[in-house]
């Protein structure tokens, strides 16, 4: 299952990188075509809008595997974890709702938009639509990988509702960094 895991977030991560890439050409180019040479593309605003969407999407999807979406968490840090499993479950059947929300929408959405055309580039407006059935797929099946692990997976509660705070994340990149700086200094320091 870790492996699967891997492959996909290394999956979402290229689409990623290829939608910002091919972004930023986009929009380098036309700047240049059309400051320097009076002329541009015409479909590359879009397409970059489009590319956005697809980028801003996938890394939803990422950002829930990680648990990285911003949330409150003051009372459910004093939880004991059986409340924590409880609060979490009941969380996870409301998120769940909500991506069936945007699934049915998307689905109609895409449905609806596969005959019209955008005017530039002139894809189907389902290609756009479609990004909702991908994002709440695929943090659908993310949300229902957590659920099972917080009711099936001893010690999985504690692990999938920690919320690092900013602080904890800078002391902790620090400390990283901290330790490869003592480790090279020792090696350098043995060498002499």
């Amino acid at each position: 299952m870790k492996r699967i895991g891997a492959v996909l977030e290394k999956t979402l991560n290229a689409l990623m990188a290829l939608c910002l890439a091919l972004m930023s050409i986009l929009v380098f180019g036309n700047v240049v075509l059309r400051y320097g040479f009076n002329s541009g593309i015409t479909w590359s605003e879009e397409m970059s809008r489009f590319l956005f969407i697809w980028m801003s999407f996938f890394g939803a999807i990422g950002a829930l595997k990680d648990n990285d979406h911003l949330g409150v968490d003051t009372l459910l840090r004093k939880l004991p974890s059986s409340a924590k499993r409880i609060v979490f479950i009941m969380s996870n059947v409301i998120v769940l709702y909500v991506l069936y929300l945007l699934f049915d929408g998307s689905w109609k959405m895409t449905i609806s938009g596969l005959e019209s055309k955008a005017p530039a580039t002139g894809l189907p407006m389902a290609f756009i639509y479609g990004t909702g059935l991908v994002v709440s797929v695929g943090m659908g099946i993310i949300t229902l990988f957590h659920m099972y692990q917080a009711l099936f997976r001893p010690g999985a509660i504690d692990e999938l509702t920690r919320m690092k705070e900013s602080e904890e994340e800078i002391m902790e990149a620090a400390h990283g960094e901290m330790t490869k700086w003592h480790q090279k200094q020792g090696a350098v320091g043995g060498e002499r």
